[in-house]
């Protein structure tokens, strides 16, 4: 009896500590305290893993003092506030660049790899998903090809997401003159310093002209064509101007402590003869020994026909070739390594200058307090919120965690969505038909406090309308939820729904 007695005095003090430190957000310290009832001693360990960044701790990119230029008059005043009040945020201020909106796998790599088939001097890539299938496979090849080109490729890869990349993959990469990095490779004992920590991010900067970002990362699964998967329904975009040079400087800062790869020698391996052969997923594609553009575009147009006939759409609407627009940008870098958290801090400020609508689309939702109170606060204020989120979310644990948030938020008077077509995994925001938020965060304390996430905020009438009419679209693919359905849950679902919620903060 003396051991439990004594494990109860430290698991006590372990409490003491977290609701000490802890103290200005009784919300988090509230979650970890019955975490650390249902796992003494454990619970604390794993509270000591997720918050204390200390070895991660870095400068953000911008100044508190930086000066940004302003919007146009002719922008609403809600665009003028939000603009204003979002710039001590930004890597560089306010940015005019011309941007094009992506909203599936095959256009978006399509475009991808055209624009690396262009590169002159660089391109920077930092993903954190890269699979080696047939996707990877290719933008692989095309890496390879640039570089043997003479042209400067980088490539960051999360370790965690892109654990499964093979070995002999980066040798064939490093052999080509590729220089390859990995931010929080799982090795050990340093995995257990930077477990809880991952780089988010996907960011593609070409040339320091061109950039792409959002929430694709590479692997077949983003095209929609992938066995078991089915239709999945993304969103990036393509941002060519000065703002390529922001993502440049947050691609610049995590390569400067990502760990480089390392190879005993570069001839002792013949990495060709280690390539596994990759299976084309719909079949064997025409051309496939041509180069250039016409094999991009055979490649495109029969990938994009069918996605078209999984879609149930017609082609045209899938492979249609959107132009670039014009758009006011500001860059926002989230960093667990620095107090502020950057992406919930330009969530909230958006959420709480809202005039008229807000439309939210985001795959895993388990907000904290504040934001929470921001959105049903603009409900008060008589703006029209829309939430659309996944009927069936992956992980599971997310879904039951995300439903005890939907009753307040419903009673509220915000209309919320399910996405009942395939995989809801686009990240976005549209306030006021105006502004516009696109980028790698989800709703939820991990991307707030623990990842490295990039968004950008954009300025510009035909974006948001170019989004909005997505976003429209995809309540058709949808079914509203209402209050009967929550209500209708049995006892058993709605304690296992509480229960995931006191894990939210490991989400």
């Amino acid at each position: 009896m003396a051991w439990i007695l004594g494990l109860y005095l430290l698991n006590t003090v372990f409490m003491l500590i977290i609701a000490i430190r802890e103290v200005r957000r009784p919300a988090k310290a509230l979650n970890w305290l019955t975490v650390g009832l249902i796992l003494p001693v454990i619970g604390f360990g794993l509270y000591l893993i997720t918050s204390n960044p200390v070895h991660i701790r870095r400068k953000r990119l911008t100044s508190p003092h930086n000066e940004s230029d302003k919007l146009p008059d002719s922008f609403s005043r809600s665009a003028l506030v939000i603009a204003q009040a979002l710039r001590h945020f930004t890597v560089n201020g306010l940015r005019t660049v011309q941007v094009q909106m992506l909203t599936n796998g095959i256009e978006t790599y399509g475009k991808l790899i055209e624009s690396i088939q262009n590169a002159k001097r660089t391109v920077d890539l930092e993903y954190y998903i890269y699979r080696d299938d047939y996707i990877g496979r290719r933008i692989t090849d095309m890496l390879i090809e640039r570089a043997s080109a003479g042209v400067r490729v980088r490539f960051v890869r999360d370790g965690w997401g892109s654990r499964k990349f093979p070995r002999a993959e980066i040798i064939r990469m490093m052999n080509a003159g590729i220089e390859c990095r990995t931010i929080f490779p799982l090795r050990f004992p340093w995995i257990m310093s930077t477990l809880t920590y991952r780089d988010h991010c996907k960011i593609v900067v070409i040339d320091e002209e061109e950039a792409y970002t959002g929430g694709i990362n590479v692997g077949q699964e983003y095209t929609g064509l992938k066995p078991n998967v089915g239709f999945w329904r993304d969103t990036h975009m393509r941002i060519v101007g000065e703002v390529a040079l922001d993502l440049q400087a947050i691609f610049d800062a995590h390569w400067n402590f990502a760990s480089p790869e390392k190879t005993k020698s570069r001839t002792r391996t013949n990495s060709e003869d280690m390539r596994k052969p990759i299976r084309d997923p719909v079949h064997k594609l025409k051309n496939k020994t041509q180069s250039g553009r016409a094999a991009l575009s055979g490649w495109s147009v029969e990938w994009g026909s069918d996605l078209g006939t999984m879609d149930g759409t017609d082609v045209d609407t899938v492979t249609v070739k959107k132009g670039l627009q014009k758009a006011y940008v500001q860059t926002f870098e989230g960093n667990p390594g620095i107090p502020t958290q950057v992406i919930r801090e330009a969530y909230f400020i958006c959420l709480t200058q809202a005039t008229q609508t807000i439309d939210i689309t985001n795959p895993y939702f388990v907000p904290d307090a504040d934001v929470i109170m921001a959105i049903k606060t603009a409900v008060a204020r008589g703006v029209r919120v829309r939430l659309l989120v996944p009927h069936h979310v992956v992980p599971k644990i997310v879904g039951p965690a995300s439903r005890t948030y939907y009753g307040e938020l419903l009673e509220a008077g915000v209309h919320i969505y399910l996405y009942n077509k395939g995989v809801l995994h686009a990240k976005l925001m549209v306030i006021d038909g105006e502004i516009a938020e696109v980028g790698s965060s989800n709703y939820d304390i991990r991307s707030y406090r623990l990842n490295y996430e990039v968004c950008e905020v954009l300025y510009s009438a035909d974006v948001a309308r170019e989004l909005t009419e997505q976003f429209e679209r995809d309540l058709t693919d949808s079914i509203p939820l209402r209050m009967e359905d929550l209500q209708q849950r049995s006892p058993s679902q709605r304690i296992l729904d509480q229960a995931a919620r006191v894990f939210s903060p490991l989400l």
